[in-house]
């Protein structure tokens, strides 16, 4: 069974502390989750405000529809960073096969 996994480098210049930081990821995290229902979680520690790592993982049968889910969700990541005042600095994805 295909999973697609998608990592989300975010960089985020006006978080001036830990708080600001934790209400982005936790914004997108959540934006994701609800809306395309994925696994989301953050793959870093929170060592600078102004960057995290998250990662999206989805199962399905259809390695197809994981190829058009994962490039929607990047794009709707891109977007909703961006409305929460961050930048999507990077972003990969692979596929795993079971």
């Amino acid at each position: 069974m295909p999973v697609a996994q998608l990592t989300l480098e975010l960089r985020m210049e006006h978080a001036h502390s830990l708080k600001d930081r934790r209400q982005v990821v936790r914004s997108l995290k959540d934006q994701l989750r609800q809306g395309f229902n994925v696994s989301v979680a953050e793959m870093d520690e929170a060592v600078t405000w102004q960057s995290a790592t998250l990662g999206v993982v989805a199962v399905s049968r259809s390695r197809d529809y994981l190829h058009g889910l994962v490039e929607e969700v990047e794009r709707a990541a891109r977007r909703m960073a961006a409305d929460a005042g961050a930048d999507l600095a990077d972003s990969f994805w692979e596929y795993l096969e079971s």
